[in-house]
Formats: C-alpha cells, sequence, structure tokens
C-alpha cells in the first residue's frame, strides 16, 4: 500500500476489460431486508441488508453503500445488492444508498438549494489552490457523443447529504439496536458513488453558508472509497465517464464557480480515516485520478491509504466472486470493527 500513484499502466485490453464487467453484473440482484425512504421522491431509500450472526453477538457496524454508474439513470442500486448481501454475510450491516441521478429530464442547473445562478466558494480556495480545467479543456468535452446527463445539481448532492444525515435513526429502526451500531459507520462507494462518499464526509469543510455544510466531521469510523473520481481536476481532463463530471456540474459554465462545492479534492483535509482502493489497469476511471487526490491530501497534510491492486480494472472491485472484492471487504472491516 502506497500513496505514490504507480507507473501508468498500458490500457487493460478490450476483451479483459469486458470480461470483468459482465462477471460483475451477471449476479443475479439480492432483495434487501427492509427498505426505508428518506425523502418523498422514489429515489430518496436506502436498502438495508441484515448482517450474518445478528443478534448472536454485539450490535454490528454499519457500512453505508453508495453506487456508481457515473451518477447516471441507467445505473441504481440494484447492481451492488450482491456486494451488499457479500459484505452481510461477513457479518456487517449494510445500508445502500440510493440518489437522484441524471436521466432524460437533463441535469439540474440551479444552485446549493435551488436557487438560481453558480455559487461562490467564500473561505474556499478553488481547488485548495489546484489550478482549475481551462475554459477551452471543459469547452472541448461538449464534442463528447451524446449520452444521458450524469447527477443532478443540486438534487444528488442533496439527496446524499439528507441520507447521511438520516441514516442513524433509519437504520435502528429498519434492522434494530441489538443489530446495527450506527455509531460505528464506515462509508464506501464505487465510482461515482466513491466520490460522493468522499464528498459526503468531507461536508464540515464546505462554506458555511452551503445547504449541505455540517458544522462538525461527521461521526464515521472511516471511508473506504473504491476507483473513485475522487479529483475532479484530473477527472476532467482525462474525459471520465465520456464528460459525466462536467454534467454532474451543470456544464462547462458551471464548472469553475461550482468544482470547490464538489470536488473531494478540493475539501481536505478530512480529519477521517480514508483509504483509496484502485485497480491499476482500470480503463474507467484511469488511476491517475486517485493518485492526483492522493497528492492533493499530502499536500493538505493528510496521508489516505492507498492499496493498488495489480492487473485489476474497474469492476472488480464490486464483484463478490473476485480477489479485488474480497481485498474491498478486508479494508472496509479494518476501520469498521
Amino acid at each position: 500500500m502506497t500513496a505514490a500513484a504507480p507507473r501508468p499502466p498500458s490500457p487493460q485490453p478490450a476483451d479483459r476489460a469486458a470480461a470483468e464487467e459482465a462477471s460483475a453484473f451477471g449476479h443475479d440482484p439480492v432483495p434487501p431486508d427492509a427498505t426505508a425512504s428518506y425523502g418523498a421522491h422514489p429515489d430518496q431509500v436506502v436498502d438495508f441488508y441484515r448482517p450474518a450472526g445478528a443478534g448472536t453477538a454485539r450490535p454490528a457496524p454499519l457500512v453505508a453503500l453508495l453506487h456508481g454508474g457515473a451518477w447516471r439513470e441507467a445505473h441504481d442500486r440494484t447492481h451492488v445488492s450482491p456486494l451488499a448481501a457479500h459484505l452481510a454475510a461477513r457479518g456487517l450491516a449494510v445500508a445502500s444508498v440510493e440518489y437522484r441521478r441524471g436521466g432524460t429530464g437533463g441535469a439540474a442547473g440551479g444552485a446549493p438549494g435551488g436557487a438560481t445562478g453558480g455559487p461562490e466558494a467564500p473561505g474556499v480556495p478553488p481547488g485548495n489552490g489546484r489550478q482549475l480545467p481551462r475554459q477551452a479543456e471543459v469547452q472541448a468535452q461538449t464534442a463528447e457523443p451524446a449520452l444521458p446527463p450524469a447527477g443532478r445539481w443540486p438534487d444528488t448532492f442533496d439527496d446524499v447529504a439528507a441520507a447521511m444525515d438520516a441514516l442513524p435513526a433509519l437504520a435502528r429502526d429498519a434492522l434494530g439496536e441489538d443489530t446495527v451500531d450506527p455509531r460505528r459507520i464506515v462509508l464506501t462507494g464505487h465510482s461515482a458513488g466513491g466520490h460522493l462518499a468522499l464528498w459526503a464526509a468531507a461536508r464540515h469543510l464546505l462554506p458555511a453558508d452551503s445547504p449541505w455544510h455540517r458544522p462538525a466531521p461527521p461521526a464515521l469510523r472511516g471511508v473506504v472509497a473504491l476507483a473513485p473520481i475522487a479529483d475532479f481536476t484530473s477527472a476532467i481532463r482525462l474525459r471520465v465517464c465520456s464528460g459525466a463530471v462536467l454534467d454532474l456540474l451543470g456544464g462547462p459554465d458551471h464548472a469553475t464557480d461550482r468544482l470547490p462545492h464538489a470536488d473531494p479534492a478540493a475539501l481536505l483535509p478530512t480529519g477521517i480515516a480514508t483509504t483509496i482502493v484502485h485497480g491499476t489497469t482500470d480503463n474507467e476511471v484511469p488511476p491517475q485520478v486517485s493518485a492526483a487526490f492522493a497528492r492533493a491530501a499530502g499536500a493538505a497534510g493528510e496521508e489516505p491509504t492507498v492499496a493498488w491492486l495489480p492487473a485489476t480494472g474497474h469492476f472488480p472491485l464490486i464483484d463478490p466472486s473476485s480477489d479485488a472484492c474480497t481485498a474491498v471487504a478486508d479494508e472496509i472491516g479494518q476501520l469498521a470493527w
């Protein structure tokens, strides 16, 4: 484990990447033991998975799981239900969080809380002093092939903030105090969900007038981010997920103003134990994105644990049949217990 970046690997062969993706998505969905709502919208729900051995020992830690899918509507929490069940089988209570994503209706364009225009960032220097993408670079991405919008501003962030604030009470009600201990929470997420996990852990660093601001760090055991879109500056330059980051921010015109409110690499140091797990041959979210986050954290005086998984692509991290997923579960367990 090291925070230093591996040498940029050769791209993973397309057939190998396709096989990994097919394996990860080839598992049957696992229905939850309970589902609870944290809002009125159909996507404002959390699925709960009961830990193996519930009721026979002390209450289990809670893993809050945020799914990926480039913040786009096509992928919901169903595809990580096998991972949720896998973690539950290891004795962890799991909360799989759904949230609003970008779809045919397009991404919302308002500022946080629904106001119009792009937000300012008082007291938060853009990117912690890191250079933001040049306007020409973000405009060039409008040439990407047309895809459904990625995320909704501010809805996606509204939902994750609301879900995390409601989670302790929801978990107690859904699983019972003898089953889950919501004072021991590990936050994890894959890809776009990894971004949301890192962001949720950093809300106390947002401007005080942000609707997502917390007055104090969240009570987390830690964060385990899996192939996360952790550094927006590098992700924009690398055109990760066909320009999904710019979609999430509401388009190129809003990127500079909104990036300090949404980029985990601009919200450091968090003071929360953080582990990044990333495959060195990831073609979807290149490992350089996590390496950039690790450098930003180091510059802010914080050293995350970074686990580079050799010859591993994007999807084995959420595939219960893979060795990579075993490594992920071990990292979560180290923080949870």
